[in-house]
């Protein structure tokens, strides 16, 4: 300790004697924090050596009793015994195995989380799939889809990733020495815990049950793909179209905010507010800026109702559009004499669009479809039929109320 004073003096003369070079600062700063070390060393040294004389002085005027300690002891296992052989309040671990598995089938997602905190018996019950399935299917199902369990996938591994890599930096370690001295001597101190390396404040503990993935989708912290109905709010230039997004889930609003990718000179478009029937999970896995392998094209018939892709330019993500086939100018429309389903050519309808609009027919190849159009009508890419009815449905709920030009 003298040591460090006397060097701690030296180095201060220097310091004032001449210009203060680099490690001249360097070397000061370093032996101001071992002089405060050793000064805090000294003092919580004071305070224990006090502390156990305090202690001794108390023991020889107020000595304990034993005799009292070991009376309570043994009244409180008495109490207990008695307890038991009363018959105390039943708990809900004494049920049966089956009874408390129905009780746990019954609750909603919210009281099945509040019992998983109870004990360690029945955060193990609560935490089953089996009971967390129907509730993941119930409310997310209609959105989620293969794209999005693959992107639950990558990021548990992420967050694996990113969680080991934090646990093993030594970063922190100067701050804990400093709170671990202080709290010697100040017993406050100990109360400020410093965070672990990469922990976050709040949040679900990520793992690879439903659980975790539904509470991660409920706080709108994950991310995930699906498909939005009439973008950017039903701009006039997307009307009749579902586009790919990433969208988050927000609690409050029982809402969604959509995160739609970046295309031409557009950078990122987000969204807010978008409600749940203008979501739908992909219904195939086929990219954005890939095209769709039609597989419908030689059972196309005047009427039936189908989605393609189509983008403005060969920058732009596809985005869905729908329209129906239509009948050929050959083809008086008499479905008893129509011979429109043996041509090589199909003609699509996109009847939102006013009659003359550039936008309203589109003429594909049967046999040899590829990606065909310009730049001036854009390019139409694959070509889905619709087969459900709730498809088809969804598709006239969001009919515009004004034709488009």
């Amino acid at each position: 300790m003298l040591a460090l004073l006397t060097a701690f003096v030296v180095a201060c003369l220097l310091f004032l004697s001449k210009p203060c070079a680099r490690d001249m600062r360097l070397c000061l700063a370093s032996l101001c924090q071992q002089l405060a070390l050793s000064l805090l060393g000294f003092l919580a040294g004071l305070r224990l050596i006090g502390g156990v004389a305090a202690a001794s002085a108390a023991s020889e005027t107020m000595p304990l009793m034993p005799s009292f300690k070991r009376k309570r002891a043994v009244a409180t296992v008495e109490n207990v015994e008695a307890a038991g052989g009363g018959g105390g309040e039943p708990s809900v671990l004494d049920l049966p195995e089956l009874a408390i598995d129905c009780i746990l089938e019954r609750l909603p997602p919210a009281e099945l989380r509040n019992m998983a905190a109870v004990c360690r018996s029945m955060r193990e019950r609560c935490r089953g799939d089996h009971l967390w399935e129907r509730h993941m299917s119930e409310k997310w199902g209609r959105v989620l889809g293969h794209a999005a369990r693959d992107e639950w996938r990558a990021h548990l591994a992420s967050a694996s990733e990113s969680g080991g890599a934090g646990s093993a930096t030594g970063g922190g370690g100067k701050r804990r020495r400093w709170l671990a001295a202080l709290s010697c001597v100040c017993p406050v101190v100990s109360w400020m815990r410093p965070k672990a390396d990469g922990a976050k404040s709040s949040g679900p503990v990520l793992d690879d049950s439903i659980m975790s993935w539904y509470l991660s989708m409920e706080s709108g912290k994950f991310w995930f793909p699906a498909q939005v109905y009439n973008r950017e709010h039903g701009h006039v230039g997307f009307m009749m179209s579902c586009y790919d997004a990433e969208l988050s889930y927000d609690f409050h609003t029982d809402t969604f905010r959509a995160r739609y990718p970046p295309h031409g000179r557009r950078t990122v478009v987000l969204e807010d507010g978008v409600q749940w029937d203008r979501v739908r999970a992909p219904p195939v896995d086929t990219l954005a800026h890939d095209l769709h392998a039609s597989d419908c094209l030689h059972e196309l018939r005047p009427g039936d109702h189908i989605e393609i892709q189509w983008r403005r330019n060969k920058e732009f993500p596809y985005g869905w559009w729908y329209g129906v086939v239509g009948h050929l100018e050959s083809c008086d429309g008499n479905e008893h004499f129509c011979r429109c389903h043996l041509s090589d050519t199909v003609l699509l309808e996109f009847n939102q669009y006013t009659p003359g609009s550039r936008w309203r027919q589109a003429l594909v190849n049967r046999k040899d479809h590829r990606e065909e159009g310009n730049e001036g009508d854009g390019f139409y890419g694959g070509i889905r039929k619709l087969r459900s009815k709730d498809d088809i449905s969804k598709w006239r709920q969001l009919w515009p109320t004004d034709i488009l030009e």
